[in-house]
């Protein structure tokens, strides 16, 4: 074992270790000013436990090292599986925050299965395309693959946290491209599925049609096209996200000095909307800095997925990075009032413990695929 160690220390990403360790920083320095005022209110020292959750994170990256990731392909059965007894349970057991029943409580900690469940979807769906890899050219071979995602997809919809649901789409279409399908036919489907959402929220206002979504969820799509309909209620977010990041110009206001942060003019401005206290305090540079950071992570990952060893651990590797770069554009699009408000984290930078597990767990397998890209023999 103490040999493996040693091997698995010396085939090391360092340049993805260091950009993860350096982005968890940032979040803990951006995370300290953005609940100055929280802490006093909840009692809870918000960057101890983050940084609490980051050593756990860290713990279990390490872990998924010990054993070639390309193992759970014979287990994708048995994950896919899980993953639909997860998601039920939610909807049997959960309990309902903020409109979402997405939530197991357990003790003092509330498990958020639809966290791991998307790691275990990756590990499963990677097995189904890379058995189907270069046949994906025809409606009859990519039917299945979106029946074997919308099943989980469904009963997320269910609960219903529309941000979840998204990731798995994104996770599919990456995938999906990378196993060999056709581009023309996944850019139809993406199109039509606009046309789909577009034409049924209208139907929805117009004539009254069924849409399985809340209210609020309804309101965040609205309010995204024009904020000002609803300023002082729906469209605040969205007003204040656009104000708070603008505010920071090119410098920024200096860590703990932004009014609109400490303020708290910005609701969930150390989970959804942490960007924009990055954005107020630290301005262009401090954003720019953290986005190099992330363009670094990314890259290095499309370079494992490029290395890999099988159609599977590529197929692995391009799940990792589509999650990771769906989480990006989404958060951050949503601060600056380009993408719709889902409420869908800032990875490895915004607080919550279920995210940031579930993400470290994910990036170790990430550089699980590159340790195993050769024959691993002590």
């Amino acid at each position: 074992m103490l040999l493996r160690m040693r091997r698995i220390l010396k085939n090391l990403d360092y340049t993805l270790l260091l950009s993860i360790a350096a982005i968890l920083c940032i979040g803990f320095v951006v995370l300290k000013s953005a609940t100055v005022n929280a802490s006093v209110k909840f009692d809870t020292n918000f960057v101890l436990r983050q940084m609490l959750w980051a050593g756990m994170g860290f713990c279990a990256f390490f872990t998924v090292l010990i054993m070639d990731c390309s193992v759970f392909a014979g287990f994708s059965r048995w994950l896919y599986g899980l993953n639909i007894v997860l998601l039920s349970s939610v909807l049997m057991f959960g309990k309902s925050v903020k409109g979402a029943q997405a939530w197991i409580p357990i003790g003092p900690i509330r498990f958020q299965p639809a966290e791991l469940v998307k790691i275990l979807m990756i590990l499963s769906l990677a097995k189904f395309l890379s058995d189907r890899a270069g046949r994906l050219n025809t409606w009859a071979e990519l039917i299945p693959a979106f029946l074997y995602v919308g099943v989980p997809l469904g009963l997320i919809l269910m609960q219903p946290d529309l941000g979840t649901g998204l990731v798995y789409v994104a996770i599919l279409f990456g995938m999906l491209v990378v196993s060999g399908a056709s581009l023309p036919k996944i850019l139809l489907l993406i199109g039509g599925g606009l046309a789909a959402v577009v034409s049924w929220i209208t139907g929805h206002y117009l004539w009254g049609w069924w849409m399985p979504l809340k209210d609020y969820q309804l309101m965040r799509l609205v309010v995204f096209v024009n904020p000002d309909v609803d300023p002082r209620g729906w469209g605040w977010n969205i007003i204040q996200a656009k104000i708070t990041v603008g505010s920071g110009g090119l410098w920024g206001r200096g860590w703990g000095k932004g009014p609109q942060t400490l303020n708290e003019f910005l609701p969930e401005q150390w989970t959804d909307f942490i960007f924009c206290v990055l954005g107020e305090e630290f301005g262009f540079i401090g954003a720019f800095v953290l986005l190099l950071l992330f363009f670094i992570l990314i890259w290095r990952g499309i370079r494992i997925a490029g290395q890999a060893k099988d159609t599977y651990s590529a197929l692995v590797a391009v799940g990792v990075v589509s999650m990771i770069v769906f989480h990006i554009l989404q958060n951050i699009g949503m601060a600056v009032g380009i993408m719709p408000i889902t409420g869908i984290p800032l990875p490895l930078v915004s607080y919550g413990g279920n995210s940031l597990l579930a993400n470290m767990i994910a990036l170790g397998i990430l550089m699980n695929v590159h340790i195993y890209k050769e024959p691993f023999i002590i």
